[in-house]
Parts: C-alpha cells; structure tokens; sequence
C-alpha cells in the first residue's frame, strides 16, 4: 500500500481514511471540534429532555427533538471499560500501535459512554470506575492527510 495514490486504493478504504478528520467538519459535530481546538469539553444536549447524549443524532430517541444545544461540561468520569489494541483493525493506524482505547461514563451523565483514547497510563493501572479526565492531543494518522485536536482521557492524578 505503501506510496500507492489514495485514488488508487478501494473506495472502502478510502472512506476510512477521510473520515478520521473529515468527521469534524460535519454540521451535527462542528461545535464538538471547535471546542476541543480551544480544549473545552462540550457535550450535545436535546433541547426537549435535557438529556446528554453523545454521539449527536438527528432527533432524540426519548423525546423527539430536533434540536441540540452544546454545553461546556467537566471533562470527567468513570472509565467503565478498556482495551489495549495490538493490532490495527484500519490501516491508518498501524503507527500508533499499541494503544488503549476505552469508554468513559461522563459525570455529567452517567448514561452517556464516550469512546476515547486512554493516555499516560499503562493498562495494569486501570481499573473500573477510575476517575478519569480529558486532556487534549493533537490526533493524525499514517497516510491521511491533516490532523484535528481531540479530547482524550488520563487517570485523574
């Protein structure tokens, strides 16, 4: 793959690779992003219910609504769940190897599970229920191009 042009490639793939950092520019999200470039932690709200929800979807499965509103939360939690990653399910990143991905329940919500990178820890100090806390890190991939900031989680010290 290496050094072949991305036209050339699959359009699955292709797909994959440009939804790492198109994914920001996409309206239902901007908010997300533009906050986390200003390392704000921001959570979409349905207007009807008042219930956090993440990932933003076009209406809220409880009441109905349309409408979101994005509102600056603490970025913490309880790690409910981790995974070291050892081998890369896509391509782009293979470089990063190993890793840890996790779910966070947010303390805004604890109903609301973010799925995030887990940074400065090692697995073996983990553990359910953690207090975890966002930081900010500048995210890119092996072959695509461009890079986004995005809010990842570290054991609160």
């Amino acid at each position: 793959e290496r050094g072949r042009d991305t036209q050339e490639l699959p359009a699955s793939l292709r797909r994959q690779r440009q939804m790492l950092v198109r994914d920001r520019g996409w309206e239902r999200n901007r908010a997300f992003w533009q906050a986390a470039k200003e390392s704000e932690f921001v959570m979409p709200r349905w207007a009807g219910c008042e219930r956090y929800v993440w990932y933003p979807e076009e209406q809220c499965p409880h009441c109905g609504a349309g409408d979101v509103l994005w509102v600056q939360v603490e970025g913490r939690g309880l790690l409910f769940s981790w995974a070291e990653v050892r081998h890369p399910l896509h391509p782009p990143y293979k470089n990063q190897l190993p890793y840890i991905t996790g779910i966070v329940a947010l303390e805004v919500d604890p109903r609301v599970h973010y799925v995030t990178l887990i940074v400065e820890c090692t697995t073996s100090e983990l553990a359910i229920e953690m207090p975890m806390e966002a930081v900010y890190r500048d995210l890119s991939f092996h072959e695509v191009e461009g890079a986004v900031v995005a809010p990842v989680f570290r054991p609160v010290a």
